[in-house]
């Protein structure tokens, strides 16, 4: 991990198209500007890491539903049968 110190309006570049501005600095909290293209995804790691549960979770099946699927196969498979 790379540590830098910053201080109010300083800014970090990241790559050739990402400016990272300290834009004030209030009682243990850091306000931080981000000055990157439109398509750069920019997220707090809390929220990402939200994200990534909840698509976890969206994409395993509860035992309830497997049942209902394989159900529903063997329904289909038996209709190409005939």
């Amino acid at each position: 991990m790379l540590i830098l110190s910053r201080k109010q309006e300083e800014s970090i570049v990241i790559g050739d198209d990402i400016v990272l501005k300290v834009i004030s600095i209030d009682r243990g909290s850091v306000k931080l500007g981000f000055d990157a293209p439109v398509e750069t995804l920019i997220l707090r790691a809390e929220l990402k890491e939200a994200i990534s549960s909840e698509n976890k979770k969206a994409s395993s099946l509860s035992p309830e539903d497997e049942k209902s699927l394989n159900a529903l196969g063997a329904q289909i498979s038996k209709g190409h049968k005939s």
